[in-house]
């Protein structure tokens, strides 16, 4: 179970199922169907496993060859390769019936096209071009629209807040991911921005830019009176904070900065949303 569980990137479901129940009771206003809340969050997480799952299914060769992943499941050998593709491939169906016939249609069709273009477009990007960092953080950035479609019924724009946050967020973070490892990538040969900017600059600048543009992203619920000003101060303040460890990155691009980049990220979005969701109106 630990290796399935490793192959599913459990923990990262984790935060898929955050966002999709954050964006779910904002949808709701938050009052939230026990069976619904249930369906979608079930079903989310099996396609997010089944995701993961498949993604490594594709890359298990390439993981092969990288430090960080040589000892994952599949390329190590603990989980063969069919069994890999025949329990990605369950669990996708499972997901995208349980959203389907548990909560409507259009939360199993944004599924499916999170699934989709995670798969058969970012994946792939990652061996020709260096943009796949901004266009997987759109399928990264759909789970709160499930949720949120799921609680109201359509996406409105509080939905599309939710999912522009997330989307600005996910750069910084992962360019800090990407210049930590950049050797290993280079290796397997994924075309990842830091593997073509050995001082680390354009890296820099380009995640101080997204999180610059992620401040005034965050208040939109504010503007539009969707949540508090309790929320908007928390807001400025995680704002400013994450933009700091970036701009530091970006000053003196390091492994210690950008481990302090990454773990600002890892620390903003969860009070983010946790500030969203007890000043929501």
């Amino acid at each position: 179970m630990q290796d399935w569980s490793e192959l599913a990137k459990a923990r990262l479901s984790l935060l898929v199922l955050l966002t999709t129940l954050v964006g779910l009771y904002c949808g709701a206003a938050g009052h939230l169907e026990p069976w619904r809340t249930f369906f979608t969050l079930l079903g989310t997480s099996l396609v997010a496993a089944a995701g993961a799952t498949l993604n490594e299914w594709l890359e298990r060769d390439l993981d092969g060859k990288m430090r960080r992943t040589a000892d994952r499941p599949l390329p190590a050998g603990r989980i063969s390769p069919d069994e890999a593709l025949i329990g990605g491939a369950g669990m996708a169906g499972l997901g995208l019936g349980t959203l389907y016939f548990g909560v409507h249609a259009p939360a199993a069709f944004l599924a499916a096209a999170t699934l989709a273009l995670y798969l058969f477009v970012y994946t792939p990007m990652k061996r020709w071009t260096s943009f796949n960092t901004f266009v997987g953080a759109i399928p990264g950035a759909i789970p709160p629209l499930i949720g949120f479609s799921a609680g109201r019924g359509r996406i409105e724009f509080e939905g599309w807040a939710l999912f522009s946050i997330l989307f600005l967020w996910q750069i910084p973070h992962f360019m800090a991911i990407a210049w930590r490892y950049r050797e290993d990538y280079r290796r397997a040969g994924f075309r990842m921005l830091p593997c073509f900017d050995e001082s680390g600059r354009v890296t820099g600048l380009v995640s101080v830019l997204y999180c610059v543009v992620l401040l005034p992203v965050s208040l939109t619920p504010v503007y539009f009176e969707a949540a508090g000003w309790f929320y908007g101060a928390g807001a400025i303040l995680l704002g400013l904070g994450y933009t700091f460890f970036a701009a530091l990155f970006a000053y003196a691009p390091s492994m210690p900065s950008a481990r302090n980049l990454f773990l600002s990220s890892i620390l903003y979005l969860p009070f983010l949303l946790i500030l969203l969701v007890s000043d929501f109106r």
